[in-house]
């Protein structure tokens, strides 16, 4: 069984964690995603519980940091290239974070973090590293399942 009773911080990437990976590229040239109420339902709760909660993307979309920032989200960094050295900067101590991610460009700081995350449909090379792995897949409620798990293990759900 996982020891969650460190974690202050949930770090998530977008495209495969908190959407499904879909994108729906429109004439305007906008790329609209899909993001389940639930994962900002608890995204929400755990920032009024006094977590920290990170997003960090390697896409840029400025619909995608609306939705975030409707949730009371601040840390967001988006069109990221070294999710690394992002992590670095934002001052977290990495032996309190659980970091979701799903793909190649997440490994880096997966590998640095407490618990490494992911989604159940994740890549192989994500879900080989990740200590926890969550029975929904991303964008359909694998953020939250993820947070309430977290926040249940330490009382604060």
């Amino acid at each position: 069984m996982l020891d969650f009773s460190a974690i202050e911080a949930f770090v998530f990437d977008v495209d495969g964690v908190l959407t499904d990976g879909t994108l729906l590229a429109l004439s305007t040239g906008e790329q609209v995603r899909s993001f389940h109420i639930r994962d900002g339902f608890a995204i929400r709760h755990a920032l009024r519980r006094g977590y920290r909660v990170v997003i960090i993307s390697g896409r840029q979309e400025e619909g995608v940091r609306k939705r975030l920032e409707s949730l009371d989200v601040t840390e967001i960094y988006l069109g990221v290239d070294d999710k690394l050295q992002v992590f670095a900067a934002c001052g977290l101590d990495a032996d309190r974070v659980v970091y979701m991610g799903d793909d190649v460009p997440d490994l880096e700081v997966m590998r640095r973090c407490r618990i490494a995350a992911c989604p159940a449909d994740a890549a192989t090379d994500v879900i080989g590293i990740s200590q926890y792995i969550a029975k929904l897949p991303g964008g359909h409620g694998a953020a939250r399942e993820l947070i309430e798990t977290v926040m249940k293990a330490q009382g604060k759900w």
